[in-house]
Protein backbone atom coordinates (compact mmCIF):
# COMPACT_ATOMS: atom_id res chain seq x y z
CA UNK A 1 0.00 0.00 0.00
CA UNK A 2 1.27 3.60 -1.16
CA UNK A 3 0.00 6.73 -0.88
CA UNK A 4 -2.61 7.58 -3.54
CA UNK A 5 -4.43 10.69 -1.81
CA UNK A 6 -4.09 14.21 -0.63
CA UNK A 7 -6.88 15.14 1.14
CA UNK A 8 -8.48 18.29 2.38
CA UNK A 9 -11.11 18.36 5.59
CA UNK A 10 -12.81 21.57 6.42
CA UNK A 11 -13.05 22.70 9.96
CA UNK A 12 -14.50 25.67 11.21
CA UNK A 13 -13.58 27.87 7.98
CA UNK A 14 -9.66 26.25 8.10
CA UNK A 15 -7.89 23.71 5.88
CA UNK A 16 -6.75 20.40 7.72
CA UNK A 17 -4.63 18.62 5.18
CA UNK A 18 -4.39 14.99 5.39
CA UNK A 19 -2.53 11.72 3.32
CA UNK A 20 -4.49 9.11 2.50
CA UNK A 21 -3.91 5.27 1.36
CA UNK A 22 -6.16 2.20 1.55
CA UNK A 23 -9.50 0.80 0.35
CA UNK A 24 -11.99 4.07 0.85
CA UNK A 25 -14.34 1.15 2.28
CA UNK A 26 -11.58 -0.36 4.70
CA UNK A 27 -11.83 0.39 8.30
CA UNK A 28 -10.37 3.50 8.84
CA UNK A 29 -7.34 4.46 10.83
CA UNK A 30 -6.28 8.04 11.65
CA UNK A 31 -2.53 8.63 12.32
CA UNK A 32 -1.46 12.12 14.23
CA UNK A 33 1.77 13.45 14.16
CA UNK A 34 4.35 14.95 16.61
CA UNK A 35 4.87 18.50 17.59
CA UNK A 36 6.64 20.26 14.60
CA UNK A 37 6.20 17.14 12.43
CA UNK A 38 3.39 16.35 9.57
CA UNK A 39 1.93 13.72 7.66
CA UNK A 40 4.61 12.29 6.26
CA UNK A 41 5.96 10.95 9.80
CA UNK A 42 4.15 7.87 8.61
CA UNK A 43 5.28 7.55 4.89
CA UNK A 44 7.56 4.81 6.43
CA UNK A 45 4.54 2.43 8.33
CA UNK A 46 2.03 3.57 6.14
CA UNK A 47 2.49 0.98 3.45
CA UNK A 48 3.19 -1.48 5.28
CA UNK A 49 -0.46 -1.50 7.00
CA UNK A 50 -3.10 -4.03 5.48
CA UNK A 51 -6.55 -3.79 4.52
CA UNK A 52 -7.15 -0.68 6.11
CA UNK A 53 -8.03 2.72 4.85
CA UNK A 54 -5.07 5.10 6.58
CA UNK A 55 -5.42 8.93 6.96
CA UNK A 56 -2.35 10.44 8.42
CA UNK A 57 -3.50 14.08 9.30
CA UNK A 58 -1.37 17.86 9.40
CA UNK A 59 -2.29 19.07 12.66
CA UNK A 60 -3.59 22.42 12.23
CA UNK A 61 -0.41 24.95 12.21
CA UNK A 62 1.79 21.78 9.96
CA UNK A 63 2.21 20.67 6.98
CA UNK A 64 -0.27 21.95 4.47
CA UNK A 65 -2.90 22.79 7.26
CA UNK A 66 -3.69 26.08 7.78
CA UNK A 67 -2.33 28.19 11.16
CA UNK A 68 -4.89 29.12 13.87
CA UNK A 69 -5.66 32.24 13.52
CA UNK A 70 -3.07 35.08 15.17
CA UNK A 71 -5.55 35.82 17.99
CA UNK A 72 -5.42 31.84 18.79
CA UNK A 73 -2.83 30.06 20.74
CA UNK A 74 -2.49 26.67 20.16
CA UNK A 75 -3.63 24.67 23.08
CA UNK A 76 -3.51 20.29 22.81
CA UNK A 77 -7.84 20.06 23.36
CA UNK A 78 -8.19 22.35 20.32
CA UNK A 79 -6.60 19.25 18.38
CA UNK A 80 -9.28 16.79 19.56
CA UNK A 81 -12.19 18.64 18.84
CA UNK A 82 -10.39 19.33 15.15
CA UNK A 83 -9.70 15.08 15.17
CA UNK A 84 -13.53 14.44 16.07
CA UNK A 85 -15.17 17.06 14.09
CA UNK A 86 -13.34 14.61 10.65
CA UNK A 87 -14.05 11.85 12.24
CA UNK A 88 -17.92 13.07 12.27
CA UNK A 89 -16.92 14.51 8.87
CA UNK A 90 -15.93 10.65 7.68
CA UNK A 91 -18.80 9.06 9.06
CA UNK A 92 -16.88 7.15 11.35
CA UNK A 93 -18.84 6.17 14.87
CA UNK A 94 -15.58 4.26 16.11
CA UNK A 95 -12.20 5.38 15.58
CA UNK A 96 -8.80 3.49 15.54
CA UNK A 97 -6.09 6.08 16.19
CA UNK A 98 -2.55 6.09 15.94
CA UNK A 99 -0.50 9.47 18.04
CA UNK A 100 3.16 9.61 17.51
CA UNK A 101 4.01 11.99 20.47
CA UNK A 102 2.09 14.84 20.67
CA UNK A 103 0.08 13.09 18.82
CA UNK A 104 -0.08 10.23 21.42
CA UNK A 105 -1.34 13.04 23.68
CA UNK A 106 -3.69 14.25 21.68
CA UNK A 107 -4.79 10.35 21.16
CA UNK A 108 -5.01 9.87 24.57
CA UNK A 109 -7.35 12.97 25.65
CA UNK A 110 -9.51 12.25 22.69
CA UNK A 111 -10.10 8.45 24.04
CA UNK A 112 -10.57 9.54 27.31
CA UNK A 113 -12.99 12.21 26.29
CA UNK A 114 -15.20 10.22 24.06
CA UNK A 115 -14.60 6.70 25.48
CA UNK A 116 -17.21 5.22 23.78
CA UNK A 117 -16.13 6.07 20.26
CA UNK A 118 -12.70 4.63 20.22
CA UNK A 119 -11.52 1.20 19.65
CA UNK A 120 -8.02 0.64 19.49
CA UNK A 121 -5.22 3.60 20.23
CA UNK A 122 -1.38 2.81 19.09
CA UNK A 123 0.26 5.78 21.52
CA UNK A 124 3.82 5.80 20.03
CA UNK A 125 6.57 7.53 22.24
CA UNK A 126 3.83 9.36 24.43
CA UNK A 127 1.19 8.57 26.91
CA UNK A 128 -0.43 12.41 27.93
CA UNK A 129 0.05 16.16 27.36
CA UNK A 130 2.91 18.06 29.23
CA UNK A 131 0.97 19.66 32.47
CA UNK A 132 1.81 22.52 34.68
CA UNK A 133 1.66 22.32 38.54
CA UNK A 134 -1.15 24.42 39.43
CA UNK A 135 0.52 26.44 41.85
CA UNK A 136 2.79 27.74 38.63
CA UNK A 137 -0.04 28.33 36.57
CA UNK A 138 -0.01 32.42 37.15
CA UNK A 139 3.51 33.47 36.82
CA UNK A 140 3.75 30.59 34.04
CA UNK A 141 0.83 32.22 31.95
CA UNK A 142 2.55 35.59 32.20
CA UNK A 143 5.81 33.90 31.32
CA UNK A 144 3.71 32.67 28.38
CA UNK A 145 2.07 35.90 27.53
CA UNK A 146 5.39 38.05 27.67
CA UNK A 147 7.16 35.93 25.07
CA UNK A 148 3.67 35.62 22.86
CA UNK A 149 4.08 39.28 22.85
CA UNK A 150 7.58 39.64 21.99
CA UNK A 151 7.29 37.15 18.77
CA UNK A 152 5.30 39.05 16.95
CA UNK A 153 8.32 41.28 15.50
CA UNK A 154 10.45 38.14 15.00
CA UNK A 155 11.54 37.83 11.73
CA UNK A 156 12.63 34.09 11.17
CA UNK A 157 15.68 33.06 8.89
CA UNK A 158 15.53 30.90 5.60
CA UNK A 159 17.72 28.27 5.02
CA UNK A 160 19.86 28.66 1.95
CA UNK A 161 18.18 25.47 0.11
CA UNK A 162 15.98 22.39 0.54
CA UNK A 163 18.90 20.08 1.26
CA UNK A 164 20.27 22.55 4.28
CA UNK A 165 17.06 22.12 5.64
CA UNK A 166 17.17 18.59 5.66
CA UNK A 167 20.48 18.87 7.58
CA UNK A 168 19.10 20.80 10.25
CA UNK A 169 16.50 18.31 10.79
CA UNK A 170 18.90 15.70 10.89
CA UNK A 171 20.85 16.93 13.62
CA UNK A 172 17.66 18.46 15.24
CA UNK A 173 16.82 18.07 19.03
CA UNK A 174 14.96 14.71 18.22
CA UNK A 175 17.41 13.47 15.23
CA UNK A 176 16.38 11.45 12.63
CA UNK A 177 17.48 10.05 9.44
CA UNK A 178 18.38 11.28 6.27
CA UNK A 179 15.61 10.10 4.29
CA UNK A 180 13.33 10.22 7.59
CA UNK A 181 14.35 14.35 7.08
CA UNK A 182 13.63 14.15 3.29
CA UNK A 183 10.37 13.31 3.84
CA UNK A 184 9.71 15.91 7.00
CA UNK A 185 11.00 18.94 4.83
CA UNK A 186 9.22 17.53 1.61
CA UNK A 187 5.96 18.44 3.99
CA UNK A 188 7.54 20.84 6.34
CA UNK A 189 9.08 22.96 4.51
CA UNK A 190 8.51 26.20 1.46
CA UNK A 191 10.58 28.13 -0.67
CA UNK A 192 10.11 31.39 -0.26
CA UNK A 193 11.79 34.46 -2.35
CA UNK A 194 14.97 34.37 -0.08
CA UNK A 195 15.34 31.00 1.40
CA UNK A 196 13.86 28.21 2.61
CA UNK A 197 11.20 28.51 5.18
CA UNK A 198 9.28 26.03 7.43
CA UNK A 199 5.52 25.82 6.72
CA UNK A 200 5.00 25.58 10.89
CA UNK A 201 3.21 28.26 12.40
CA UNK A 202 6.00 29.98 14.58
CA UNK A 203 3.76 30.58 17.58
CA UNK A 204 3.93 27.03 17.71
CA UNK A 205 7.17 27.20 19.48
CA UNK A 206 5.78 29.51 21.88
CA UNK A 207 5.13 27.71 25.75
CA UNK A 208 1.44 27.07 26.12
CA UNK A 209 -0.06 30.05 28.35
CA UNK A 210 -2.03 27.40 30.34
CA UNK A 211 -1.82 23.75 30.47
CA UNK A 212 -3.77 20.71 32.66
CA UNK A 213 -2.58 19.59 35.68
CA UNK A 214 -1.18 16.19 36.51
CA UNK A 215 -4.52 15.19 38.18
CA UNK A 216 -6.58 16.27 35.31
CA UNK A 217 -4.39 14.53 32.45
CA UNK A 218 -4.85 10.95 34.87
CA UNK A 219 -8.68 11.72 34.99
CA UNK A 220 -8.66 11.40 31.08
CA UNK A 221 -6.67 8.65 31.17
CA UNK A 222 -8.59 6.61 34.00
CA UNK A 223 -11.45 7.10 31.52
CA UNK A 224 -10.04 5.34 28.43
CA UNK A 225 -12.08 1.94 27.89
CA UNK A 226 -10.04 1.32 24.32
CA UNK A 227 -7.42 -1.00 24.23
CA UNK A 228 -4.00 0.46 23.88
CA UNK A 229 -0.97 -0.50 22.59
CA UNK A 230 2.29 1.74 24.45
CA UNK A 231 5.56 1.69 21.86
CA UNK A 232 8.54 3.02 23.29
CA UNK A 233 12.02 3.14 21.78
CA UNK A 234 14.85 1.74 23.05
CA UNK A 235 16.51 4.61 22.74
CA UNK A 236 13.85 6.93 23.26
CA UNK A 237 12.74 10.00 25.59
CA UNK A 238 12.31 9.32 29.27
CA UNK A 239 8.82 10.01 29.13
CA UNK A 240 6.96 12.01 32.45
CA UNK A 241 6.08 9.74 35.11
CA UNK A 242 5.60 7.08 32.67
CA UNK A 243 4.17 4.68 35.24
CA UNK A 244 2.13 6.21 36.81
CA UNK A 245 0.22 7.13 34.05
CA UNK A 246 0.38 3.62 32.19
CA UNK A 247 -1.26 2.43 35.65
CA UNK A 248 -4.23 4.84 34.94
CA UNK A 249 -4.87 3.00 31.67
CA UNK A 250 -7.44 0.10 31.95
CA UNK A 251 -6.06 -2.19 29.05
CA UNK A 252 -2.56 -1.50 28.00
CA UNK A 253 0.22 -3.59 26.31
CA UNK A 254 3.85 -1.73 26.31
CA UNK A 255 5.85 -2.38 23.71
CA UNK A 256 10.15 -1.70 23.59
CA UNK A 257 10.96 -1.93 19.95
CA UNK A 258 14.51 -0.75 18.91
CA UNK A 259 14.84 3.21 17.95
CA UNK A 260 14.71 6.36 19.06
CA UNK A 261 11.93 8.88 19.83
CA UNK A 262 11.28 8.92 15.60
CA UNK A 263 11.58 5.13 15.92
CA UNK A 264 8.34 4.62 13.93
CA UNK A 265 10.51 6.55 10.65
CA UNK A 266 13.02 3.08 10.56
CA UNK A 267 12.34 0.23 9.04
CA UNK A 268 12.75 -2.53 11.76
CA UNK A 269 10.55 -0.61 14.08
CA UNK A 270 8.08 0.71 11.64
CA UNK A 271 7.37 -2.97 10.47
CA UNK A 272 6.87 -4.53 14.20
CA UNK A 273 4.46 -1.36 15.07
CA UNK A 274 2.42 -2.41 11.44
CA UNK A 275 2.48 -5.51 12.52
CA UNK A 276 0.99 -4.32 15.83
CA UNK A 277 -1.81 -2.20 13.82
CA UNK A 278 -2.59 -4.87 11.18
CA UNK A 279 -3.48 -7.42 14.38
CA UNK A 280 -6.26 -5.01 15.09
CA UNK A 281 -8.17 -6.21 12.16
CA UNK A 282 -7.46 -9.68 12.94
CA UNK A 283 -8.48 -9.62 16.28
CA UNK A 284 -12.35 -7.95 15.49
Amino acid sequence: MSYSEELRFEVNGHVIAALASGDPDAPVVLALHGWLDNAATYNRMGPLLEGVRFIALDLMGHGFSDHRPASMPYYIWDNVADVIAIADELGLDKLNLIGHSMGASIASLLAGAFPERVEKLCLIEGVAPLVYEADKLPELMAEALNKRSKMRNRRLKPYASLDEAVTARVNGRFPVSEQASRWLVSRGAVRGEDGVYWRNDPSLVLPSILRMTEDQVQAFLRSISADVDLVLGEAGLDLDRLDERVACIKSLKTHRFPGNHHLHLEPEAAQLIADLVNSWCVDK
